[in-house]
């Protein structure tokens, strides 16, 4: 037995993942990218983009505003909701906490059901954060090489999510922080036009800065995993442009990241896929939530708003509700009683608890003070979740759940989640449904001709000839001019 066998790992010798993806952030031009996968990504940009809006109030990154502002430094690049510069690595902590803050930003599927949902990436926020705050400090950066730049990113934290293997997430870590890193680096590392040694280096140093660990689900830290993702990513490819140091394979080999992270690789999908072949972005596609919490959560809230509506259940009419589902939900959105809007977007009760209440599960409810109202915390006990044999039986290549709603007045209504759930790649949001939503991040924040500004960007991205205006639009049209 060799002694750098990795014997914790299932890692083939002969991979070489790093030197594939370094070979595709080289050669990929705009002119590669299909038109759907243009088509897509400017999708996920609006999304993103209005997701900063939303969380560029929240206490937790009004927290992160506060330490950047207190640190100073270079000013490359704004603060979300300020005319405050600051170095590009602490930039991107904050705007990529405030994309992941209200846990509404996009979502990885997979075709494999061993990669159950939520075992992948929120894959746009940390490419698309680092490209947003490297064309600020570059500079120049037009929109074809800023769409480049996000959706190579995109690209290469989706198949490495893909390949490694589940228990990446089962043993705790949150992927969206670990694999969120290298969504960021690539992103600008292209930006930066890092190529040969230097490129491969960083992915070395970015392998060692990826972390984040689940049990901060729930709490701040989890958007702030997304954040330091953003954050790392960004520094690693800074400190390689200047040449720093490390292994120029540390994405494979038995002490990599795929041995070390997860266990090894899925030996199938790195035989017969590739980076672009096909994109990720479109096979399997990617989930854009409606409701800003746990995509696991979001068959069962549209069940549960179907069967109120269709049954016109107010809310005193509830006597109880039993949610039926597998371990697969049941495990990660763990809190049975929501005492705080965080805890809320991990927690079915709650959810449901809203959609009884108020017919909707938008930004408004998964606030404390909805959360920690009376109605909320006494409805919550009214429902419960029960683990589903049958559903178990079934497996997890999708989301599987049912609820049983029992009425004071001794009547029934029930119902099964449909498979092919809203905001999924089987059944995605409208153009209208999308831009309704980007408008419920932005309310309160941006006014109607700010919030027209940031969608009509948005969608023609490529004519604009420099992409730091992404950052001047998320904030309130006077800051524009100003």
């Amino acid at each position: 037995m060799s002694v750098a066998r990795n014997i914790f790992a299932d890692m083939p010798e002969q991979i070489a993942v790093t030197d594939a993806a370094a070979d595709f952030i080289e050669r990929i031009s705009f002119a590669d990218l299909p038109l759907e996968v243009i088509q897509t990504g400017k999708r996920c940009l609006l999304d993103g983009l209005g997701l900063y809006v939303a969380g560029s109030d929240h206490e937790m990154v009004e927290i992160l505003i506060e330490e950047a502002v207190e640190t100073g430094g270079r000013e490359d690049a704004l603060l979300p909701g300020r005319s405050v510069r600051v170095p590009a690595p602490m930039a991107a902590r904050v705007l990529g906490t405030s994309g992941h803050a209200h846990d509404w930003d996009d979502t990885q599927v997979s075709n494999d059901p061993d990669h159950i949902y939520g075992l992948l990436t929120h894959p746009t926020i940390p490419p698309l954060t680092a490209s947003i705050v490297m064309a600020q400090k570059l500079g120049g950066v037009d929109g074809r090489r800023f769409m480049l730049a996000f959706l190579t990113g995109f690209e290469v934290e989706c198949k490495i999510s893909e390949w490694m293997l589940p228990q990446h997430y089962q043993r705790g870590m949150h992927s969206s922080g670990t694999v969120g890193t290298f969504g960021a680096y690539v992103a600008t590392a292209k930006l930066l036009g890092l190529s040969g040694e230097k490129l491969r280096a960083g992915f070395g140093i970015a392998a060692s800065l990826a972390s984040g660990i689940r049990c901060n689900f729930g709490t701040m830290t989890k958007p702030l995993h997304v954040g330091r993702a953003c954050e790392n990513g960004i520094t690693a490819a800074l400190l390689a442009a200047r040449g720093y140091g490390a292994d120029p394979a540390a994405l494979d080999g038995p002490w990599g990241f795929f041995a070390v992270h997860g266990g090894g690789v899925s030996r199938e999908k790195v035989g017969q896929q590739d980076f672009g072949s096909p994109w990720s972005i479109l096979e399997p596609g990617v989930s854009i939530k409606p409701y800003p919490c746990g995509v696991l959560t979001h068959p069962t809230i549209d069940l549960m708003l179907r069967l109120v509506i269709d049954a016109d259940i107010a809310p005193e009419a509830i006597e109880s509700v039993t949610v039926h589902a597998g371990t697969n939900i049941l495990k990660p959105i763990r809190y049975p009683i929501a005492a705080n809007h965080l805890q809320a977007k991990f927690s079915l009760p709650a959810a449901l608890s809203m959609i009884a209440l108020a017919r909707s599960a938008g930004k408004r409810e998964f606030s404390d003070e909805f959360v920690r109202s009376n109605a909320m915390q006494a409805m919550q006990r009214r429902i419960r979740t029960e683990l589903d044999q049958e559903i178990e039986a079934q497996g997890f290549d999708v989301m599987r759940s049912r609820i049983t709603i029992r009425l004071a007045d001794g009547g029934e209504v029930a119902g099964w989640a449909d498979e092919r759930y809203r905001g999924g790649p089987d059944n995605p949001l409208s153009d209208a449904d999308l831009e309704a939503k980007v408008r419920s991040c932005c309310e309160g924040l941006l006014d109607r001709f700010g919030q027209d500004r940031l969608i009509q960007t948005a969608r023609s991205i490529e004519s604009i000839s420099d992409a730091a205006t992404l950052a001047l639009l998320l904030q309130e049209p006077a800051e524009v001019v100003g």
